[in-house]
């Protein structure tokens, strides 16, 4: 232990200096260039994951009744025929609370040292990971690599920090003193940190890892085990994760079932067995809002963490840089074909037209000019491949295709959802963005997130309306991410307020190379929890403080010996 200490209370040192100033910083490799990984790394990687193909997950797991496995690649559209340990909720929940007794007697530091272990631990078979996400997920390479590896690793880190925080805020043992007459009294006082029971991890199938590191780091450092249950679609990256931080706990002589898996299948769920027991007491999901709603308002007895699903709005009132606004909302509305979190679905614009750098430009122009960029990025399908990814499923297909068909009753058809050729899988589930324009911005369709690349230009009578429009939007049906264009210091003021008392998180007048969706970790707050998109937020204390309780003892100093 003392060795981890010393190895990784620096990068914890590194990363809670980022969290207090918000500057950037990564504490891990986030390209996958051999130059930082060694040339063999990557078809390493690739053939550790095609090592899993075809056969039983080995993962030893406390009450294993069985192995199950249904996950198909949305690149190849072949199952991956992987079977994974199915474990008995009871026994499952049994070990962790088992394995939560040692756990607790390591102090915050040692905690920070085991879990940044674990993160490490994972970002050294970044690799295997990533080609499990693009067959499960449908991200792409890059993406996988980056977004599901790094990006979300430090999101991971950035909970420990949180935690780390939280349990140090108060000291483990404290003398006080006071004078009660005539006679001073002096009494001990040790404080424990209690944690609250088990935690249910349940993952969502597009980008399981990115909400899953810290969910468990967060648990895992206020002490409560955590039990992983992916989506049944996408199993494989949280069970390579589970694997390796159950190795390393094993290696450092603690209970590996501190962290433990609960796979299904669609047909028979397993998530509400877990729920109906008293052991569980903290749950952390990502997924739709129905559900994730669902837990909010019947689950009042546990701790509940959820970021679900939200209507991402662009408003566009006036710009100095119409190509690059262009480029950057065509580049969003392609990225991982729109099944993120942070993609926009709602570009609110004024009947009067927008004010740029090229002269004014009008909303049917305008939606044309997004629509001809959009195709731009898909035509070649290399690029294509690269931006747009897979479809996870395919819902996704037939939700592009219901909404194409009735994009009469809602305004005019932009652009058509078409698959492009990916031209590494000719197999491969995928689609270009549907873009639908519409003059009459009250329609309901438009309140309802539509999970994909789905996106409609709305004209409204005014810039006034048009964010009025999108932020009500936020309020009411969620948004997670928001963005503005404007060259009118007032506009954005009142966009800024607008969209604060939503809820929702603003960008204003972004171009450029950075993605309109990415959100930096120790730096850009992920989720309020002020609006239906979720009631928690990744990171900050409110993520972590609650996840322990504080329970004193007293006594008279010196009459005890404390160790």
């Amino acid at each position: 232990m003392h060795t981890l200490l010393e190895t990784h209370l620096p990068t914890l040192k590194q990363a809670s200096d980022a969290c207090r100033t918000r500057a950037q910083w990564s504490g891990f490799k986030e390209s996958p260039s051999t130059r930082l990984h060694g040339e063999e790394a990557p078809a390493a990687g690739k053939r550790a994951f095609e090592s899993l193909l075809g056969q039983p997950f080995e993962l030893e797991l406390p009450g294993v009744t069985g192995h199950l496995g249904e996950e198909v690649s949305p690149y190849t559209r072949e199952p991956l025929g992987i079977d994974y340990p199915v474990a008995d909720p009871e026994i499952s929940c049994r070990a962790g609370l088992e394995a939560m007794r040692s756990w607790r007697r390591l102090d915050p530091d040692q905690r920070a040292a085991l879990c940044i272990e674990m993160l490490r631990a994972l970002e050294s078979v970044c690799f295997e990971s990533t080609h499990a996400t693009m067959h499960t997920a449908g991200q792409s390479y890059m993406m996988g690599f980056v977004g599901s590896g790094a990006n979300a690793l430090d999101r991971g880190l950035e909970a420990v920090v949180y935690a780390h925080r939280a349990l140090t805020d108060l000291p483990g043992h404290a003398v006080w003193r006071k004078a009660f007459g005539k006679t001073d009294v002096a009494l001990e006082k040790r404080y424990h940190f209690v944690p609250r029971g088990l935690a249910l991890v349940i993952c969502c199938a597009s980008f399981p890892t990115w909400n899953a590191y810290p969910s468990i780091m967060a648990n895992l450092m206020t002490g409560n085990a955590a039990i992983v249950k992916p989506h049944p679609g996408g199993i494989l990256p949280m069970a390579i994760a589970v694997r390796e931080m159950r190795r390393v706990l094993a290696a450092n002589g603690l209970d590996p079932n501190m962290v433990l898996l609960a796979v299904d299948t669609r047909d028979e769920p397993v998530a509400q067995r877990y729920l109906e027991r008293g052991e569980v007491a903290i749950v952390d999901f990502t997924g739709s809002q129905r559900f994730g709603s669902w837990l909010e308002q019947n689950l009042g007895n546990k701790r509940i963490y959820t970021e679900t699903s939200g209507v991402n709005s662009i408003v566009i009132e006036s710009t100095d840089n119409l190509d690059g606004m262009l480029d950057a909302v065509a580049h969003s509305l392609c990225l991982f074909s729109a099944q993120m979190c942070t993609s926009p679905q709602n570009i609110h614009i004024p009947a009067g037209g927008v004010e740029t750098d090229q002269g004014r430009i009008g909303p049917a122009d305008l939606a044309l000019a997004l629509a001809g960029r959009v195709d731009a990025r898909v035509g070649n399908p290399a690029q294509a491949a690269g931006l747009c990814g897979a479809l996870q499923a395919q819902n996704t297909v037939e939700l592009l295709a219901r909404l194409a068909d009735r994009a009469a009753d809602v305004g005019e058809l932009l652009r058509a959802p078409e698959p492009y050729a990916h031209p590494e899988y000719p197999n491969a589930r995928t689609a270009t963005p549907l873009i639908i324009a519409t003059e009459r911005p009250g329609q309901d369709v438009l309140k309802e997130e539509h999970f994909g690349p789905v996106s409609f230009v709305i004209t409204h009578a005014d810039p006034d309306s048009a964010l009025a429009s999108a932020a009500a939007t936020a309020a009411t049906r969620g948004a997670i991410a928001t963005h503005v264009y404007s060259v009118d210091n007032d506009y954005l003021d009142a966009a800024e307020q607008s969209f604060v008392d939503a809820g929702a998180s603003l960008t204003c007048n972004l171009t450029g190379p950075m993605p309109l969706n990415f959100a930096a970790a120790y730096s850009d707050m992920h989720v309020t929890g002020l609006n239906p998109a979720g009631n928690a937020c990744l990171t900050d204390l409110a993520f972590v403080a609650d996840r322990f309780r504080i329970v004193q003892c007293r006594w008279p100093q010196g009459t005890r010996t404390t160790t």
